[in-house]
């Protein structure tokens, strides 16, 4: 017998019994899912208000960012007048985007990302190519976990949609973090509580 054969013949003999797969049943995590996603929306960099209408989030957006910026807004129901008459269609115009207002669709609690469908963009480059992005998402549109998330998202309704989670960062560059290196420089994430 060889040493192959014997080292084949050892592994055979020495099988583990095979064990069923186990099941989770995602449907019942329980979590505290508001504060778990501010804490972690807060931790990779986000800040997070809570708010009771529009009208706040279009107050603090003035406080911050001041009228003079160029901020396009992305959710119809926020009386916005878009900035210079910016338009998202044209790339030399989204340049000049300072600040992009737009509204998410699903968050979740466990890693503070949000679901962004193409529609809420108005052009797939939008939340990527701002200097300060503002996300306006519904407290109750919170999920635990990414499995559920999945599950109550329409791949097919969006020809493109992306979890977004907190400002852009990266720690390649000699192990130092820097945020806004391919992307958005600010993240703020506005939950209607209402």
């Amino acid at each position: 017998m060889s040493a192959r054969e014997k080292i084949l013949s050892a592994v055979k003999g020495n099988k583990p019994e095979l064990l069923p797969l186990q099941t989770w049943d995602w449907s019942r995590v329980e979590t505290d899912v508001r504060d778990t996603f501010i804490k972690t929306l807060q931790g990779i960099g986000g800040t997070v208000s809570i708010v009771k209408d529009l009208q706040q989030v279009k107050q603090r957006v003035l406080e911050v960012h001041g009228d003079e910026k160029r901020i396009i807004n992305r959710v119809a129901s926020l009386d916005w007048k878009n900035s210079d008459k910016i338009e998202i269609e044209n790339s030399t115009s989204m340049e000049k985007i300072e600040v992009a207002i737009i509204e998410g669709q699903i968050g979740v609690a466990e890693n503070g990302a949000i679901w962004v469908p193409e529609d809420a963009m108005g052009n797939r480059a939008l939340p990527f190519i701002c200097q300060h992005l503002v996300i306006v998402l519904s407290i109750n549109k919170i999920v635990p976990t990414m499995h559920q998330a999945y599950a109550s998202i329409d791949v097919t309704a969006n020809g493109f949609g992306v979890f977004i989670a907190g400002p852009s960062k990266t720690a390649d560059i000699e192990q130092s973090l820097v945020i806004g290196a391919h992307g958005a420089r600010s993240l703020a994430v506005f939950l209607l509580d209402s």
